[in-house]
C-alpha cells in the first residue's frame, strides 16, 4: 500500500509516516510505503509533472474566464464557492450549510 496522503493524516487505518531511510513496514502481511512529502525526493520532476497537469487549466481560464469552469468538468468539480453560494455538495454537507448547484449560483 502506498499512502500518498500521509502528510494529511493518511488514507489507511494502518498508515503511519515513514522516511526515505526506512520507508516501509508490514502490517498483517501487507507492505506499507508512507513516506511524507514524496515529491520532495524528486523536486524537479515533481514540479514539471505538476506544471504539465495544471497548465492546461490555467490557460483555459486565461482564455475563456469563468466560462471555462462551466465547460470543463474538472474545473467545475473544483469549484467550491461562487457568488457567496456553496457549489460543492460535499463542502456544504460537511459544514451543515445549504448547497447550490452551479446552475442556480450562476442565474
Amino acid at each position: 500500500m502506498v499512502d500518498v496522503a500521509i502528510d494529511q493524516g493518511g488514507c489507511f487505518e494502518t498508515s503511519r509516516p515513514t522516511t526515505h531511510a526506512d520507508p516501509t513496514y508490514e502490517v498483517d502481511g501487507v507492505i506499507h510505503y508512507c513516506v511524507a512529502n514524496m515529491p520532495g525526493a524528486v523536486p524537479r520532476t515533481s514540479s514539471q509533472a505538476l506544471n504539465n497537469a495544471t497548465l492546461p487549466f490555467g490557460l483555459a481560464l486565461a482564455k475563456k474566464g469563468f466560462a471555462a469552469v462551466l465547460e470543463n468538468p474538472h474545473l467545475r468539480a473544483g469549484l467550491n464557492v461562487f457568488r457567496g453560494r456553496l457549489t460543492s455538495k460535499a463542502v456544504a454537507e460537511s459544514l451543515g450549510l445549504p448547497f447550490s448547484p452551479i446552475e442556480q449560483a450562476t442565474s
